[in-house]
Parts: structure tokens; sequence; C-alpha cells
């Protein structure tokens, strides 16, 4: 079993040596995959691809890829846990835990090493190699700048996929993780033949009927709680089922409640197999990452999400009086 190498800070020249060094790589990332994770995920696939090393993608979770990110090249590429044998080395990306590699756990533990690569402030160290950068924005980032430790130019196919990590990740470069580097790395991918809009448009601009129709659904129950410092929303079952709109296609609906004005943090609400998931963001400085670890979840200070036991109202008694204006603050 992989231990952590607690008393060494690994580098990207490790990490890259490490992958290089292998023949088979299975590559994954957390469980409900996001654009960073999908996105940094088929970077990596198609970086270590190229210099002939057999790498496959996988998922923590579920058995195919958000179509959201079909358009990515290597998304085709996906194959499920059961399908795979234990591989040289495991590359777990944007992945703080062992638990939020899901299903594919076992597989990880059973890889001649583990590698991590991840910008979460509260990743264990794993691995056998840990590469943990809680300044990027996105782990995509991260496998950005582990290219050249690879040997890999900077194509088109794997600049794209990575740019749509950071994209995602950044909130479309609107967050408070876009700082200066974060433009810089963009505009190299833009460099290496990353189509900007074409990626934009096929994450943001290609919603189905379905999807717009669930949105109305979750502004129109916009509530405040926390006298007005917090604001929240919810979905259910139903909602999905009446409107016709995939659970995957909830990613970003969070970030809607977000634009909400004059409260500290918001909230989304969804079911969750007899729990509920919420995903959290911040708005004015609040560390929404330390009410999701508390609930035994993660992420980061502006964006974090948890699992609660039980349904709705178990959920707004559990996760309320950790955000502003909480009895429990």
């Amino acid at each position: 079993m992989p231990r952590p190498m607690s008393d060494h800070i690994s580098t990207l020249t490790d990490a890259a040596r490490a992958l290089t060094s292998a023949g088979t790589v299975v590559v994954c990332a957390h469980v409900h995959p996001d654009g960073d994770a999908v996105g940094a995920t088929l970077g990596a696939v198609l970086a270590l691809r190229s210099l002939g090393i057999e790498a496959v993608p996988t998922l923590a979770d579920g058995r195919t890829a958000p179509a959201t990110y079909a358009f990515l090249p290597g998304h085709d590429l996906y194959r499920t846990v059961d399908e795979l044998a234990a591989p040289d080395v495991f590359l777990a990306l944007d992945c703080p835990n062992w638990s939020r590699l899901g299903d594919a756990e076992a597989l990880a533990r059973s890889a001649g090493a583990v590698v991590v690569v991840d910008h979460h402030p509260d990743n264990t160290g794993y691995g056998h190699i840990n590469v943990v950068d809680a300044a990027a924005a996105a782990s995509g980032q991260i496998i950005w700048r582990m290219l050249p430790d690879l040997g890999v130019k900077a194509a088109r196919d794997v600049a794209t996929c990575l740019y749509v990590a950071i994209m995602t990740d950044t909130g479309r470069f609107s967050y408070g993780n876009t700082d200066a580097n974060v433009l810089r790395v963009a505009a190299e991918m833009v460099d290496a033949g990353v189509d900007a809009y074409h990626a934009y448009s096929a994450v943001y601009e290609a919603r189905s009927a379905s999807y717009l129709r669930l949105l109305g659904v979750t502004l129109s129950r916009i509530t405040h709680a926390n006298a007005g410092r917090v604001a929240y929303t919810w979905i259910t079952d139903d909602d999905l089922a009446t409107t016709g709109t995939l659970p995957e296609e909830t990613e970003d609906l969070v970030d809607m409640v977000r634009t909400v004005g004059d409260v500290e943090a918001v909230a989304l609400f969804k079911p969750d197999t007899g729990s509920t998931r919420v995903s959290l963001r911040a708005k004015a400085g609040f560390d929404v990452g330390a009410a999701a670890r508390a609930l035994g979840g993660g992420g980061h200070h502006a964006a974090s999400g948890a699992t609660v036991a039980g349904g709705l109202d178990d959920a707004l008694m559990a996760v309320l009086p950790l955000l502003p204006g909480g009895s429990s603050r």
C-alpha cells in the first residue's frame, strides 16, 4: 500500500520521472468530476500517450464522463474501473484523499506507485509522490507546468484540455484565484493553438432547453437565511425528471446562485441516493472550505462541497450553522 512521503517535498521532476518510467498509467480524478477533473485527466493522458506510454483515463464514479466535456480531445478514451488491470503508476488528479477516488480507490491501492497532483489545501499526501500546490488555480495548471519535465511539447489537444481545466475552476477567469500567472498560462495555451471562444462556447453556450428550465426552477427558490448573509436553493429528483435534465448538467448551477447580491455565501442542495450533496460558494472572503471539511467534505476557500446524510431539512440544519451568521460561528 502506498505510504505518504511525509519526509520529502515531491517536485514536478519526481512526478515526471515516475510517470515516464512506467509502461502503464491509469489517470483518475475525484468523484462527481468537474471541468478541472476532466480537463486535467485528459490533458495528462494525451501528454503521456504522446510519449508512447499506455495511459488510460477512468472515473471515480459512474460509467460515463460528463457529456458537457465530450468535445474535449480524448473524451472517448475513458474506461470503467472494472475494465482495467493494476497499472505501473496510478495518477490521482485534483483529489485530496483516498475516499474521493471512489470506485477507483482499490485500483489505485493495487498500483505499483501512486502519484498525486492536486491543488486542494486539505490534501492528505496519500501517494508515493505528492505534488500539491494550493496556490494553483486548477490541477490542470500544475499538469501544464509539468509538460517540460515530461519532455512533452505543448500540442493543441493537450493545451485545450488543460485550458478548460483552468477556465472552469476560475469561473471563466472571474474568481479570486484568477491572478496574473493564471492569465499568462492561459495565454501560453492560446499560443499553443487553443481556440478560447470555442472552449468557452462548448462549455457555457451549449445548454439544453432542459437545463434552462431547471435553472428557472432553481432560481425561483432562492431563499435568504442567517439574517440575510446566506442565500440557498435546492433541486429535487422530480425537478430533474420533470425538466429532463441530466444530473451532470447541474455542475455550475451554484455559480448562478452566487450572482445574488449582498450575501457572503451561497449554497445549492441536490439529492444523492439517500443523502444530500451541498455545493458552497463564498463571495466576501468567508472560508466555505472549512465549512465543507466540518461536514466531511472539502474544497477551496471560495468553492467547496460535501455530502450530508438525510434529506433537504437535515442538510439545512447541518450546513446553515456553519455559514456566515450561523449559530455555531
